[in-house]
């Protein structure tokens, strides 16, 4: 093999990969989408079957910014769920909680008060 085959051989293999990954990530959105029926999904589904190429383009034109807000939506609920259990885990307390202890500390003088605002203030934000 010369230099040359080589390097269109790493560009061909560059272009499937990325094809198969947007193919995945359209059918994984064509299943994740509440919004169509089973019916919408498995016409779907055939065509990326007979034409792979020109229906994951069309596919991405026609549904491209529902597919963005679907991901988007994905990810704010995972990280929400991530926080919620590391906040459980760490044991994290209220915001009431925390101005208490806040206001514990300011009456026993550990703290002054510009510390204690500033504590009241990240607590309740």
């Amino acid at each position: 093999m010369t230099f040359w085959q080589i390097i269109w051989f790493i560009f061909v293999a560059y272009l499937f990969f990325a094809y198969l990954m947007v193919l995945f990530s359209v059918i994984a959105d064509i299943f994740r989408n509440r919004e169509s029926s089973g019916l919408a999904k498995a016409f779907w589904i055939v065509l990326l079957i007979i034409f792979p190429i020109i229906i994951v383009i069309v596919y991405l034109v026609v549904e491209g910014k529902a597919m963005a807000e679907r991901s988007a939506e994905r990810y704010q609920e995972f990280q929400a769920q991530q926080e919620s259990y590391i906040k459980g885990v760490a044991g994290a307390k209220t915001p009431a909680e925390q101005v208490t202890q806040a206001k514990a500390l300011l009456d026993s003088g550990a703290i002054s008060e510009a510390e204690y605002e500033s504590m009241k203030a990240k607590a309740l934000s």
